[in-house]
């Protein structure tokens, strides 16, 4: 089959358009600079802990906050190399989804025997995160307003029949472009939130219940080699705990043997100013539910508090060596990409200017969804590999790092998902071809109507397949 333009390369505006939207944009994270400024003093002293968490994003503060809460007598230290919800707890879109299992068919084809128990449980953890704002009074801008689907070629119209379909003039009644073909509306399965107030305000609720937070305090080892407490040594003091967890996702893992399980992939966003309110009219959008379509390579978009829109993804970039770099998070093309794509979108909105444009790691696994351990004699648990889903499924992981270590039986330790651990990516060269040979591919199903090639339906078969 030939290759064929996709609808965004069909209705491409010219390139004098796409370069005046992005002129007056900066590298600059929109969120982070829209949240509250906080800041915890460093480590700088030798202490103890009931309990260390590594790491200052979603993982992390859920699992001090919650141990808190389960135990207020308990002491919690949590250590954050650079700041508190920096990296991607502060970059993403605030898509806070109930799927644990990054959507039904991924779920399904993994864990076929369990999947409506880890749909049940994804609803509860996203019921239980909306209580948790709002007991605790969190001001993060949380709205249950659900996630619409799109279908922006024919082929896709048929992926999106079921519960909610919506056909072309009704989804256009509910964010209008003339690309959208059809939508599927999932009303509750997503809410949206600030993700840089949701982590800063979750770090003050967990400082609140007495967890000490230190930032720029860069765990660089465990000492496990005793059966005793753990030592966490950091460049400011070594914590000595009886306990710990590890909630580094896509940095590098301070336990071995996880370190091949995730790779660190770019994500790439832009966010426009405020609009109108006739530009707002032009694109309708009254029920905010958070937008994403469903190509291989897909797009996702919502509106913020103060009627931007935020538009990212297509490109998710690999570089060799599972670095994570700054110097990755500015790339010209990709955003031209998304910004020539965002106007083919939404004509009625050529002249609007970007005013953000920035990039973020997302830690991948080859299961696409979280993974979790213990070692250490079950001193020390693990979660990583959220693969772009860690809003909701953060919290989730928080509670079953905190039931393993306590040596709980529970509904979450024991399902498949959390005990089966997913195969680790090759080495280096192997990982980078891998990854772009399935990228290209990807990209190359969506340009032959979603058609997957040879290496994609190998994939498929030992179960390293995914869709979007």
């Amino acid at each position: 089959m030939p290759a064929e333009r996709t609808a965004y390369e069909k209705h491409a505006p010219a390139s004098a358009v796409v370069e005046a939207a992005l002129a007056g944009s900066r590298s600059a994270v929109f969120w982070l600079e829209d949240a509250p400024a906080t800041s915890y003093d460093a480590l700088t002293s030798d202490t103890t802990a009931d309990l260390a968490v590594v790491g200052g994003g979603y993982s992390g503060l859920w699992t001090a906050l919650l141990a808190k809460r389960r135990n207020p007598g308990a002491r919690v230290v949590l250590l954050e190399a650079s700041a508190v919800g920096w990296a991607a707890s502060g970059r993403n879109g605030g898509f806070c989804e109930a799927s644990l299992t990054h959507g039904e068919e991924n779920g399904r084809a993994r864990w076929p025997d369990e999947y409506d128990e880890l749909e049940r449980l994804g609803h509860e953890n996203l019921d239980a995160l909306e209580a948790d704002v709002r007991d605790l009074g969190l001001d993060c801008q949380l709205e249950r307003t659900g996630a619409l689907s799109v279908a922006v070629e024919p082929h896709q119209v048929e992926w999106l029949r079921g519960e909610g379909f919506l056909v072309r003039d009704a989804v256009r009644a509910e964010i209008d472009s003339p690309l959208f073909l059809a939508g599927g509306w999932d009303r509750d399965g997503c809410a949206l939130v600030h993700p840089a107030r949701l982590a800063r305000e979750l770090a003050r609720a967990a400082a609140e219940l007495g967890v000490e937070i230190h930032e720029h305090s860069r765990v660089t080892g465990l000492d496990t080699a005793t059966r005793g407490p753990v030592a966490v040594r950091t460049t400011g003091g070594t914590v000595t705990a009886d306990r710990v967890a590890l909630a580094t996702n896509v940095f590098p893992s301070l336990l071995r043997r996880t370190r091949l399980m995730t790779v660190p992939v770019y994500d790439y966003v832009l966010m426009t100013e405020p609009l109108s309110d006739a530009q707002l009219a032009a694109v309708g959008w009254a029920n905010r539910q958070g937008l994403g379509d469903v190509a291989h390579q897909f797009h996702y978009s919502r509106l913020t508090a103060d009627n931007r829109i935020l538009w990212g993804g297509y490109d998710a970039i690999y570089h060799p060596g599972r670095r994570v770099r700054a110097s990755y998070e500015d790339r010209p093309e990709t955003f031209r990409r998304l910004a020539s794509h965002f106007l083919a979108a939404f004509p009625q909105l050529e002249g609007i200017a970007f005013t953000h444009r920035w990039a973020g790691a997302i830690d991948t696994s080859t299961q696409f969804v979280a993974f979790h351990g213990l070692a250490a004699q079950g001193r020390v648990a693990y979660a990583a590999g959220f693969t772009g889903l860690g809003v909701g499924a953060t919290r989730f992981a928080a509670e079953v790092m905190l039931d393993r270590l306590s040596g709980l039986c529970t509904p979450r330790t024991r399902l498949a998902m959390v005990r089966r651990k997913p195969l680790p990516f090759p080495p280096e060269p192997l990982a980078t071809v891998g990854i772009n040979v399935t990228r290209w591919s990807l990209d190359r199903a969506d340009h032959r109507q979603g058609r997957r090639n040879l290496w994609l339906r190998a994939l498929d078969a030992v179960g390293l397949g995914f869709d979007s």
